[in-house]
């Protein structure tokens, strides 16, 4: 699979772009687990425009996490115009690699974007939605890619049409979630309509699906039963960043992995620390590792004093102490993966 100049090789797994998950080191960690491409947090288009530093630095990549997507969202097509051109000067304006490509989040169903007509809510002005788009791909030199939904109700599920519409203003891939707004993470996410774009003999971009992929047999499925070119996991990777790893030994070998022991989740674990004090450093790096570590963890019995211990603690020693603690108190627990979210 390509995008652009961008050789994915067969079958790729993707890390979808959330909002305070794919920092730079869950990025980076998810890379060495076996993902494809991955994905910052969404960007906002104003606040690139007001030139605020908190949207600046959301587009900081690093080589090693390449290739990498800086993704971006807003509903005036102006500001758009220039977060893209932004987008398309990360490096020189944020630090680092920059972007391979540039998406354009046209998918988060969360009130205060949706409510507002940007992500998902832009599916009820698809001619807008599209002027947007053409507007973002005439103005930069990177790919531009689309993640969207299927449409904002069942009774308006647009996916079909808008995928052409989308494809014909130059777009180089298309995300789709297989939901639609109104859905949230609500139900099934329904594969047929991602299936009916892919086979759409008008379609010669490469089409991802997302949503409801949690293990190799469901990815395997999507792969064989509705022809995607690649599959983006987001909320099953948050505690599980290992699952790319999983899937891709699935696919390669049609077997299984048994699930990770404490003692190996603990060392992902510290990596992942690791990575968060690295390039961001202490306190800041701390306090954004703990919506991750317990993560790890879910399921263990009687965890909650220690769950307390890794979220409260400002002390890089401590955390790793109890995290060689959990290692030690919990080696012979079997712990199935548990993701933290229904998906």
């Amino acid at each position: 699979m390509t995008i652009g100049d961008l050789d994915l090789g067969s079958r790729p797994l993707f890390l979808a772009p959330m909002e305070d998950v794919t920092d730079i080191s869950f990025r980076v960690l998810c890379k060495e687990q076996g993902a494809a491409m991955v994905y910052t947090e969404f960007v906002p288009s104003e606040g690139l425009v007001r030139d605020a530093d908190k949207a600046i630095a959301k587009m900081r990549t690093l080589p090693e996490e390449a290739p990498v997507g800086i993704q971006i969202y807003g509903h005036i097509l102006e500001n758009m115009v220039d977060a893209a051109r932004m987008a398309d000067r990360a490096a020189e304006l944020a630090g680092g690699h920059g972007a391979d490509i540039i998406d354009i989040n046209f998918g988060c169903p969360v009130s205060k974007i949706a409510g507002r007509g940007a992500g998902s809510g832009m599916m009820r002005e698809p001619d807008k939605m599209v002027a947007i788009t053409k507007a973002v791909v005439e103005a930069v030199h990177k790919p531009v890619t689309v993640k969207t939904r299927l449409g904002w109700d069942d009774n308006s599920k647009i996916i079909v049409e808008l995928a052409e519409r989308l494809q014909d203003v130059g777009i180089q891939a298309l995300t789709i979630h297989g939901r639609t707004r109104q859905q949230m993470y609500k139900g099934a996410a329904d594969w047929t309509l991602i299936g009916q774009v892919k086979a759409n003999p008008r379609m010669h971009i490469p089409i991802i699906g997302n949503g409801d992929i949690t293990g190799g047999p469901g990815a395997k499925e999507a792969f064989d039963r509705y022809g995607v070119d690649a599959i983006m996991i987001g909320r099953a990777s948050f505690g599980h960043p290992w699952i790319f790893h999983e899937i891709r030994h699935f696919l390669d070998t049609g077997a299984e992995l048994p699930p990770l022991s404490v003692a190996e989740r603990v060392q992902l674990a510290k990596r992942h620390f690791a990575l968060s004090l690295g390039y961001k450093g202490a306190p800041r790096g701390i306090y954004e590792m703990r919506r991750h570590l317990s993560c790890y963890f879910k399921g263990l019995p009687d965890f909650k004093a220690t769950r307390m211990q890794l979220v409260t603690s400002t002390d890089p020693a401590r955390i790793l102490d109890t995290l060689d603690q959990i290692a030690e108190r919990w080696a012979d627990v079997p712990l199935e993966t548990t993701n933290v979210y229904d998906i």
